[in-house]
C-alpha cells in the first residue's frame, strides 16, 4: 500500500487504489481530472486549493468536506448530491472505504482553533488504516489512534515540530510513516531526514516529498 501514496506537495496526497482518492490538493497544474474522492481537511490556502481541485475532479468526483467550512466551496462546483459533510470524531462509509474522521487542532498556537472543527482522516484500504493528519499538534484524542500508515505534519510554525511528530509516531507505532507538511512553505527539507533519524526501528518512515 505504501507504494500507491505521493506526496505532491505540503500535505497534498494521492492515493491509487481502485478508486483515485486525493486528500487536500494542491499546486496541481495538470487536468489530470481523474479524482473519484477528494477529501479536504480544513479551509487554508495550502489544502483547499480551488484550482487544483478542479483540476483532478471529474463529473462525479465526491468531496467530502469538514461541514464547518463548506460555506467556503463555490456553488456550483459540485453538485448537492456529490458534497458529503463530515465531523470530528465520527464514522462513515464512502464508496466502501470504511472513513474515520479525527479532530485536527492547535493546543498553543492559534492558526486552527479546536472549535473550528477541523478534521484528519484514518481510511481504510486494503485492510490498512491510513491517517491522514491535517494541520494539528499531538491532541489528546490522537492518543487513541491506530493505523498501519501515518502521514503527520512535521514542519512546525502551524503544526507540530518534527521531534513532537516523532514522539506520537514512537508511541503509537503505525507499520510506516510519511512526514508531510515541510519543505515549501515552512519547515526546510532537511527536517524530513531529522524526523526519520528519531523514528524507531518498529515503524519504516518513508521519505515522499524531496
Amino acid at each position: 500500500m505504501i507504494d500507491k501514496i505521493t506526496v505532491n506537495t505540503q500535505s497534498s496526497i494521492k492515493i491509487k487504489d481502485s478508486k483515485i482518492i486525493y486528500f487536500d490538493p494542491f499546486k496541481i497544474t495538470d487536468k489530470l481530472n481523474d479524482a473519484d474522492i477528494i477529501f479536504i481537511t480544513h479551509d487554508h490556502y495550502d489544502h483547499l486549493d480551488i484550482e487544483s481541485i478542479n483540476n483532478v475532479k471529474k463529473d462525479d468526483t465526491l468531496l467530502v468536506i469538514p461541514s464547518s467550512i463548506i460555506g467556503k466551496i463555490e456553488n456550483n462546483l459540485f453538485q448537492e448530491n456529490k458534497i458529503i459533510m463530515v465531523n470530528p470524531n465520527e464514522e462513515y462509509e464512502i464508496l466502501g472505504y470504511k472513513v474515520k474522521t479525527i479532530p485536527s487542532y492547535n493546543i498553543n498556537k492559534k492558526f486552527h482553533p479546536k472549535e473550528n472543527k477541523y478534521v484528519g482522516y484514518i481510511i481504510t484500504i486494503n485492510n490498512e488504516d491510513i491517517y491522514i493528519a491535517g494541520d494539528t499538534d499531538i491532541t489528546e484524542e490522537m492518543a487513541n489512534v491506530e493505523c498501519d500508515i501515518a502521514l503527520i505534519p512535521i514542519g512546525g510554525t502551524f503544526t507540530c515540530t518534527y521531534e513532537e511528530a516523532a514522539e506520537f509516531i514512537n508511541k503509537i507505532k503505525p507499520k510506516y510513516v510519511i512526514p508531510i507538511h515541510y519543505g515549501s512553505i515552512v519547515g526546510s527539507l532537511s527536517d524530513g531526514e531529522k524526523f526519520q533519524k528519531l523514528i524507531e526501528p518498529d515503524t519504516k518512515c518513508v521519505i515522499k516529498i524531496n
